[in-house]
């Protein structure tokens, strides 16, 4: 027998068999896991429209990915295998939000710690994860950027609607500037000193200001 025979044989009977038991107990903290991230990512979202199926996936890719590992981790032949069938897949979905990564990454992690028996890390991990994303995403605070969009007849309307705005908020700055004949519209970025938004009420009163709309900025912007 040569070197390659020992070698090809040390590979294929090197099956380490998964008991029932264990395959149970991590579906089921999949499972549970998966709800959990699944409500975590419900009680974050900031996007604008809401899809529930991005939610389920979540939970499904915590379970495949399990099941995946399980099947690694019990047959070297068959890891091999599985890697050169998933390095043929392609996904072509396009991720909107950001924050939607770190929900996959999280989904796809958990199943492979919990394949791999590390229960408390995977459970603990889980729950830390989700306590930092509750207080950090759903953090609101009136130094958040808005965008104010002004309506106005005349540059005279212009400069006091600007006069009006710096006197009620701590920065304001010209975005983008729209000139028609009878007609400009301003599109600018504040910051406010508190929660009071009777500001508006206030510029929409003033003579030759035909509308003014207050807009939450939730995009990328340089502080």
């Amino acid at each position: 027998m040569t070197f390659n025979d020992i070698f090809k044989s040390s590979f294929l009977e090197n099956v380490a068999s998964v008991t029932l038991l264990d395959m149970l107990i991590a579906l089921v903290l999949a499972l549970g896991i998966g709800m959990f991230i699944f409500l975590i990512y419900k009680k974050t979202y900031q996007g604008v429209m809401y899809s529930s199926s991005f939610g389920t996936t979540l939970v499904a890719l915590t379970m495949i990915t399990t099941v995946v590992i399980l099947a690694i981790t019990s047959n070297v032949v068959l890891s091999l295998g599985m890697v050169g069938a998933l390095s043929i897949v392609r996904f072509r979905t396009v991720i909107k939000e950001p924050l939607d990564i770190a929900f996959l990454f999280w989904a796809i992690t958990v199943g492979i710690v919990l394949a791999a028996g590390m229960i408390p890390l995977a459970v603990l991990g889980s729950i830390f994860i989700g306590i930092v994303l509750l207080l950090f995403v759903n953090k609101k605070s009136h130094r958040n950027p808005y965008i104010v969009v002004l309506s106005c007849a005349d540059s005279t309307a212009e400069a006091q609607a600007k006069a009006l705005l710096e006197k009620h908020v701590l920065k304001s700055v010209v975005k983008s500037k729209t000139a028609q004949k009878g007609m400009i519209e301003l599109n600018m970025e504040i910051r406010m000193r508190n929660d009071n938004t009777d500001f508006i009420n206030a510029l929409s009163d003033l003579p030759g200001i035909r509308s003014a709309v207050l807009v939450s900025y939730n995009g990328e912007y340089m502080g």
